[in-house]
């Protein structure tokens, strides 16, 4: 397992090099660079602890204007490494927010070393929109995704665009951006 630094030096790095780098979320250059991403890293190895950490971060972005704490990473290093356990966790958690009232304020969106999008092939390129070098829960103000939609033109183009991009890449591109999927890195 990885110390807590090299944990988040590599989603660091996948956020710029993948996410901001190859403009995958168009939303997420202007918090990174005002410092307004909150990595976290739970050492949870079970459900029921995970979600205690993920209402600490929802209560966390309560207590914080978007101005100080735009959106926070949940970062899982130690649970949900198969990507079906993650994904029926996802329900939990979708269920979390919806409990404690938080539909239509946070939403989640979720990244996975073996991420893959229903319909596709493990191989399937467009997977590589979603692959993070560990799982990742991702919490978003909707206000805030509210306001930047509508100053963007065509958002409903985002995820097309995105998979082009990825589908552009060629394999040493690839390796040197997801280096965890190719046994260059000890991520996971």
């Amino acid at each position: 397992m990885k110390s807590d630094e090299e944990i988040l030096r590599s989603v660091q790095q996948w956020l710029a090099d993948v996410v901001v780098g190859l403009n995958l979320c168009p939303f997420a250059r202007k918090p990174m660079r005002a410092g307004q991403i909150r990595f976290a890293i739970s050492d949870a190895q079970s459900d029921q602890v995970l979600m205690e950490h993920l209402q600490a971060e929802i209560q966390r972005l309560d207590e914080h204007q978007p101005a100080e704490l735009e959106t926070t990473l949940l970062i899982v290093p130690a649970h949900l490494q198969r990507f079906e356990d993650f994904n029926q966790f996802l329900d939990l958690a979708e269920w979390l927010i919806d409990r404690q009232g938080y539909s239509g304020v946070y939403q989640l969106a979720t990244f996975h070393p073996d991420y893959q999008f229903a319909g596709t092939t493990a191989e399937d390129t467009e997977n590589l929109t979603n692959r993070a070098p560990l799982p990742i829960l991702h919490l978003i103000r909707e206000a805030s995704i509210e306001q930047v939609l509508e100053k963007y033109p065509d958002p409903d183009s985002i995820p097309d665009n995105n998979i082009r991009r990825v589908e552009q890449l060629s394999r040493e591109e690839k390796r040197r951006l997801f280096p965890y999927l190719f046994g260059d890195d000890d991520s996971r």
